[in-house]
């Protein structure tokens, strides 16, 4: 698992598996999956973070959890 938050972008991406990219869907207004081509769940990106989350938690986040 990947977790990266880009302050500039204003935007959380939680990669979940390293399979390709097949698609995407928006469970919430600024909620997105990232689909594979068996339509799993590879990745969760929030939007508008900082409107949903404590700024000073996420000054700067990433880190591989093996």
């Amino acid at each position: 698992m990947r977790v990266r938050f880009d302050e500039k972008a204003d935007a959380l991406y939680v990669r979940l598996a390293e399979s390709r990219v097949s698609g995407s869907e928006e469970i919430r207004p600024g909620v997105v999956l990232d689909l594979d081509e068996r339509g799993e769940i590879v990745g969760l990106e929030i939007l508008r973070v900082c409107e949903r989350l404590p700024t000073a938690q996420l000054k700067r986040i990433e880190f591989d959890l093996v």
